[in-house]
């Protein structure tokens, strides 16, 4: 009988490679993705090719210093409705394999499928989603998701690579915590300073010491994250959304609070209409506030009762928006509204 496999599917670049693929002419040149493409504009970089990469470009990076670190780079405004497009099409070559695919975004989803080869199932896969769609992919192979996804990251750039409790040790151990799948870079600082500086240490780590330092749920979660331990179901439930939000970043800073809140209200306005079109009721609105120079602050609140109202929505907004200190200059405004998650979630 097959064996069962999670595999774990990513598009390599995908932003920059869908790209690159509208305009030829930019293969092998740096590329970054962000904001309206001005650099001289205050926007973050979404994505950035290898080439750009290869300077430093990170996501989620000032336009501004990715064009320090790379002046010659060709930077180019986002354009979502094109990379909704492209990932439809990855997903839907996926699909015509005797797998359950479920999608996490527009570049990676997993794969659960039974086979005695999951490489040559990786490759082919691989192979289809080039043929179709020219994007090219890695794709991680484990015996659950948390594997799965972390093997993803030695198979880049377009590669398969295989990680379950047979290699773990050898893979895993000796990286730092911030190597695992769920670890950012404050929660490792933070597991440091109680000695756990390895995947090894943390797994061998006391689960009531961790509890002690991080909640009874974190704590022990943490830990189990560094045994390799993770959920081995693959659902085909279509990807729902969870929020829908939107933001402004100014490209000079506001310092009038009735500004701002003028600014709130018209950010409501376009997450309602957000939310209507998702047809599905807001159970909690969320703001964010990023303060000059780069200080990114959010605050939230449970809606009385799901609604799609955007009176309701911007009274809660405005309402979270009061929760903040704004003596300091701001430079973005956000406004997200949640649904309730899928009962599967």
């Amino acid at each position: 009988m097959p064996t069962s496999w999670v595999l774990h599917v990513d598009l390599d670049q995908f932003i920059a490679a869908v790209e690159v693929a509208r305009h030829p002419e930019l293969r092998g040149r740096p590329v970054v993705v962000g904001g309206n493409g001005d650099p001289a504009e205050r926007a973050v970089v979404a994505t950035a090719s290898y080439e750009a990469r290869a300077f430093g470009i990170d996501s989620g990076m000032p336009l501004r210093l990715a064009a320090k670190r790379c002046p010659d780079a060709v930077f180019l405004p986002t354009d979502a409705p094109a990379y909704e497009e492209v990932s439809e099409r990855v997903f839907a070559a996926v699909r015509e394999f005797p797998v359950v695919v479920e999608v996490m975004g527009w570049d990676e989803g997993f794969i659960g499928a039974e086979t005695d080869d999951p490489e040559d199932l990786a490759n082919r896969i691989r192979a289809a989603i080039a043929e179709k769609t020219g994007m090219a992919s890695s794709v991680g192979i484990g015996d659950n998701k948390l594997r799965a996804k972390l093997a993803t990251g030695f198979a880049k750039p377009a590669g398969v690579f295989r990680l379950t409790e047979a290699n773990w040790a050898e893979v895993m151990h000796e990286r730092p915590t911030e190597a695992l799948w769920g670890i950012g870079r404050k929660t490792a600082k933070k597991l440091a300073e109680l000695g756990l500086s390895t995947v090894a240490e943390l797994a061998a780590a006391d689960p009531k010491a961790l509890a002690a330092r991080f909640g009874p749920t974190m704590g022990p979660w943490y830990r189990i994250l560094a045994l390799g331990v993770g959920d081995t179901e693959v659902t085909g439930t279509p990807w729902v959304a969870r929020s829908r939000s939107r933001e402004t970043t100014f490209q000079q800073n506001l310092t009038d609070p009735g500004e701002m809140a003028a600014e709130i209200r018209k950010l409501a306005e376009r997450v309602t209409q957000d939310v209507l079109a998702e047809q599905r009721p807001a159970v909690r609105v969320a703001v964010k506030v990023r303060f000059a120079p780069f200080l990114t602050q959010t605050r939230s609140l449970t809606l009385p009762a799901p609604t799609t109202d955007g009176a309701e929505l911007e009274r809660a907004a405005l309402e979270v928006f009061g929760r903040f200190e704004v003596g300091r200059p701001v430079r973005l405004l956000g406004v997200r509204a949640e649904f309730t998650p899928p009962e599967d979630s």
